[in-house]
């Protein structure tokens, strides 16, 4: 039986096996609570401008989107991928300002 530890899963690299372009690192996975099987994989989004600006939207691949889990490296199908947007933070510069 193969089988793959969650922090394990989280030292891998993600990569699309269509192009070669690197996803990111996994990051989160999500579970199935009924079934208690993995449904995806999520990658959290890059911060902006070292996090004052939040962060581009997480990349979630579903798990049948994934062909090898190598011993670095996940490569994952063309698929279209799932975004997740985060809340945007308002910054001021002007704390007293409204």
């Amino acid at each position: 039986m193969n089988s793959c530890r969650i922090t394990d899963l989280r030292r891998k690299e993600v990569i699309n096996s269509t192009n070669g372009c690197r996803i990111g690192f996994v990051d989160d996975v999500e579970v199935n609570t009924e079934t208690a099987k993995v449904i995806s994989v999520i990658i959290y989004g890059r911060q902006r401008l070292f996090g004052f600006f939040g962060r581009r939207e997480d990349v979630v691949i579903q798990w049948e989107n994934i062909c090898l889990i190598g011993e670095d490296t996940i490569l994952v199908s063309h698929c279209p991928f799932t975004y997740h947007q985060h809340k945007k933070m308002k910054l001021s510069f002007f704390p007293f300002h409204h």
